[in-house]
């Protein structure tokens, strides 16, 4: 039994991993072969690409699924809330795109595969494998506030560099097209949603079995 749930963790955070990758490594590969796009350099094109929170959270959740393939009862000090957040990042990151930005843009075929693997694949199997493998217990307060960090931190780099380049990854935060205060309210109950979420983990995780079994 104890094999079994081990192979079985492997298998779904390596699916994570791997569908991680190709997702990124398919918006990558259009980055460089595409030239600047829509941007107005090419190195531009690049770090607009890494300030999507979309392909943020897709590193995140493919690096610490990746770990987790290797070893699924890793666990560490700063483990523990890098990988709350990816799951939490990941999570919101399907959740807002099927309810508010899909169908926005016209995609490639190409596009298309990156944007069901970065949208709907890695969300849904990287929820479903945390529900089913864990690795749990994990989350406390101490990981729930540090959780936070980052994507608070990817909050104010957006609208620090859009107040100089005016440009946002996303509709909902666009200050030129809402305002500024329109912008950061929305962004806000994103924010919320995320916060709400990780107390919701942090009690569903009581009522769930240790992952992976022992």
């Amino acid at each position: 039994m104890k094999s079994m749930n081990l192979a079985l963790a492997r298998l779904l955070h390596g699916v994570v991993a791997l569908a991680a990758l190709a997702g990124i490594g398919l918006e990558l590969a259009a980055a460089i072969t595409g030239g600047a796009g829509v941007a107005p350099t090419h190195l531009e094109r690049f770090v607009r690409l890494f300030s999507y929170f979309t392909i943020d959270a897709n590193i995140l959740i493919g690096g610490t699924s990746a770990l987790l393939a290797f070893r699924p009862a890793h666990d560490g000090r700063l483990f523990r809330p890098l990988r709350l957040t990816a799951v939490l990042s990941i999570a919101v990151t399907g959740i807002v795109f099927h309810t508010v930005l899909t169908g926005l843009r016209e995609l490639t075929p190409s596009g298309q595969l990156a944007n069901f693997l970065l949208h709907t694949v890695t969300p849904v199997v990287a929820v479903l494998g945390w529900l089913l493998v864990g690795p749990r217990p994990r989350i406390d307060g101490g990981t729930i506030g540090l959780s936070v960090l980052l994507p608070l931190a990817w909050i104010v780099y957006t609208f620090a560099r859009g107040a100089f380049v005016s440009w946002y990854p996303y509709p909902f935060m666009d200050v030129g097209a809402l305002g500024f205060g329109r912008a950061v309210l929305n962004s806000a109950v994103v924010a919320v949603i995320f916060l709400a979420m990780a107390f919701g983990l942090r009690l569903l995780e009581k009522q769930l079995p240790s992952a992976p079994a022992a």
